[in-house]
């Protein structure tokens, strides 16, 4: 079996493949905002006691600052406004071999759907794109680990107090089918070419995606 293409790098490539080929072998830490919702979200469908979680995101990340606690404070006040599932299980490592992608959920419910936890706010109305596709991925993986039939999940916008459960649809999986092929790609060593429609605004690799001149193909 080939390596692996973790979820998260399913996603970026959906983002840009051009992206992920410039920061697929760079480390990325795990930001302040992520530490808070994740740690929240262990203790969702529980009493939410703000002082031992806070204690908690302390011991991951030691020199959280106050702002951070401020995040913190927000996100459980907005949880608490909101009925939770308590999981049978977190941080489950599942794969698909037959996609050639792995990542691990964060919870793994008794009617065996599962959630994702997301330091994002939550959209107006249903959830994001890039988090239909990381559903989709998911759902395949389960399938394969577990070994039966997943229909859908939840994603928990911690920091907005939202769950919301969604099923993939064919474009979702088409999307996903689309992502891994770029991500395997990239694995294999290739520079995929710039998308039209980049989003290039902020990102730390424009300097050197757009140097030279642009081929032809790239435009097809």
């Amino acid at each position: 079996m080939s390596e692996y293409i973790p979820v998260s790098g399913v996603v970026a490539c959906h983002i840009c493949p051009r992206r992920y080929y410039f920061e697929r072998s760079e480390e990325h830490p795990e930001s302040p905002r992520y530490t808070v919702c994740k740690q929240v979200s262990t203790h969702l469908g529980e009493l939410l006691e703000a002082e031992e979680i806070w204690r908690e995101v302390l011991c991951v990340l030691p020199d959280a600052s106050e702002e951070t606690r401020e995040l913190l404070d927000e996100c459980v006040g907005a949880c608490r406004e909101t009925a939770w599932q308590r999981p049978v299980q977190a941080d489950l490592a599942v794969e698909s071999d037959t996609l050639g992608i792995r990542g691990r959920v964060d919870k793994i419910f008794e009617d065996g759907t599962f959630a994702v936890a997301r330091s994002s706010t939550a959209p107006k109305a249903g959830i994001y794109g890039t988090d239909r596709l990381r559903v989709a991925c998911y759902v395949a993986c389960l399938k394969e680990t577990l070994g039966r039939p997943i229909a859908g999940g939840y994603v928990e916008y911690v920091a907005s107090g939202v769950c919301r459960y969604v099923e993939p649809q064919p474009r979702d999986r088409r999307e996903m089918i689309k992502a891994i092929r770029a991500a395997k790609r990239v694995v294999a060593g290739e520079l995929p070419p710039r998308p039209l429609r980049a989003p290039c605004e902020g990102c730390p690799h424009l300097e050197r995606c757009t140097a030279g001149p642009r081929r032809l193909s790239d435009l097809f």
